[in-house]
């Protein structure tokens, strides 16, 4: 199963620490040699997944896209079996758009992020409307108690 991750970040402790118990539950569902975390490994819950996934004894694939700078030099990233780097939109490829090539590459998603639409962070909105549109299913994750970002 190849389950992708998107969210909000600079989230609060309070809320890592139960978002952080959520996604544990959330990849502790799926069996450790079949699941496949697919993460652009951005700071907060990206990286909370990718942990859980490899803590779970699952395989992490990185999504980078097109000016994206080096791969952080990070245990998680050296671990990775795969890292995909976005084609420039000159070369016919998605460019920033992780969006969508997240989408092409998953078979279920979990977004971190209260469900609403507004506030400065759209992304998980974005990307879990385009997942629902090409008929995945999205795990919402946003336990009681959470914070939204400033």
């Amino acid at each position: 199963m190849r389950v992708g991750i998107t969210g909000y970040q600079g989230l609060s402790d309070l809320t890592e620490m139960l978002v952080r118990g959520e996604l544990w539950r959330l990849v502790t569902t799926y069996g450790p040699y079949e699941l496949v975390g697919v993460t652009a490994l951005r700071p907060g819950p990206e990286t909370w997944f990718a942990h859980a996934v490899r803590e779970h004894g699952g395989t992490v694939e990185i999504v980078l896209p097109a000016s994206g700078g080096p791969l952080p030099a990070t245990e998680l990233a050296r671990e990775a079996t795969a890292v995909h780097r976005l084609a420039p939109v000159a070369a016919g490829g998605l460019g920033e758009d992780l969006g969508r090539a997240l989408v092409g590459m998953i078979d279920e998603l979990i977004a971190v992020w209260d469900g609403t639409e507004d506030g400065p962070q759209r992304e998980p909105a974005e990307i879990a409307r385009l997942t629902r549109a090409a008929g995945l299913w999205v795990h919402e994750v946003w336990p009681e108690g959470s914070e939204r970002p400033s």
